[in-house]
């Protein structure tokens, strides 16, 4: 089987990568000129560089290799300081990759979209928290989950297109930035928790994601979407606590913020990180992520459809990801 992922240097995209060639498929790994390929191994995987600026360019750079089984679309944006960073990154190049295949006659046998909770937002916040299911209201608060909800309203529209789209709640494990920011904070005993009321937080570990999407090119799914966790809730002291434990502590201090202050937060360092064409992890779109007390979602489909079992319980997930840090130096 011939497979392209696409952001295939980045979190996701790396672990994609790697459980393709432990089942001996043909993994082709496409890339933007410059990136970063050290989690790559070039002797194994078909390195594409591909240009996004124009539908011509993808078409050229295609040509020459042929068709795909299956495409897994891992690459986008998931930190910009306006909408429209989101929009160019997640669904002009989505839209543009698409069109090309189109028109070259190279649609896959299936196309695998990364998307996001994110694209239902704050839904069901009144306690006590329901699980969002697929056929509520997606009303992204963030210009992040709009861009996708956009992008996967655009995919559905596309006579002959199979596609397959993964809404996962927060990936986490090793090589991941974020939740490693959170990892070095408790390194010093602080865990910085959004909000004083109630939250409900669902995790996913990136080899069970990568372990779902794999299930369903086994099982040949055809324009279905799913939700993603491991089909636990936790509360907003249980993940930092673990992270804890690594480190052999027995106490830590969890430092409520209110929300207010947290958008006071948000908003300022958004701002800065703006002046200077940055971002930073905490930004004026992440405060409605950070903010939103409700992350449960209904993965039956994901369990009955694809028979997914998690490998992966949160407490294994953090031992996992957490010795990752530690010997590749970044605690």
């Amino acid at each position: 089987m011939k497979i392209l992922v696409t952001g295939a240097n980045g979190f996701i995209g790396s672990f994609v990568i790697e459980e393709g060639l432990r089942r001996g498929y043909d993994m082709w790994a496409a890339v933007r000129r410059g990136s970063n390929c050290s989690y790559i191994d070039e002797k194994k995987v078909h390195l594409l560089q591909i240009d996004y600026s124009s539908e011509k360019s993808i078409i050229n750079t295609l040509s020459e290799i042929g068709a795909f089984d299956v495409i897994i679309h891992t690459a986008g944006v998931t930190k910009s300081h306006n909408k429209k960073g989101f929009e160019e990154g997640n669904y002009a190049v989505t839209k543009l990759l698409i069109n090309a295949l189109s028109n070259a006659g190279m649609l896959p046998e299936q196309f695998i979209y990364m998307s996001t909770l994110g694209t239902y937002g704050a839904v069901h916040e009144k306690e006590p928290f329901e699980t969002i299911k697929e056929n509520d209201i997606q009303s992204p608060e963030t210009n992040y989950g709009k861009s996708k909800l956009k992008t996967e309203i655009y995919l559905k529209s596309i006579p002959g297109l199979n596609y397959v789209i993964f809404r996962p709640t927060g990936v986490y494990g090793p090589r991941d930035k974020d939740y490693y920011l959170m990892a070095k904070s408790i390194k010093y005993r602080f865990n910085f928790i959004s909000g004083i009321k109630r939250q409900s937080i669902t995790f996913i570990y990136v080899k069970d994601l990568v372990k779902a999407i794999y299930s369903a090119i086994d099982k040949e799914v055809q324009k279905r979407c799913y939700f993603v966790s491991d089909g636990n809730q936790y509360s907003s002291t249980e993940f930092g606590n673990l992270i804890a434990a690594e480190f052999g502590y027995k106490w830590i201090i969890n430092l409520k913020c209110p929300l207010p202050l947290v958008w006071i937060i948000c908003h300022t360092l958004g701002g800065v990180a703006a002046l200077f064409g940055k971002t930073f992890t905490l930004n004026r779109d992440k405060y409605h992520i950070v903010a939103q007390r409700n992350w449960l979602c209904d993965i039956t489909a994901l369990q009955q459809e694809l028979d997914f079992t998690p490998d992966y319980p949160l407490q294994r997930g953090v031992k996992e990801t957490v010795e990752w840090y530690k010997s590749n130096g970044w605690l």
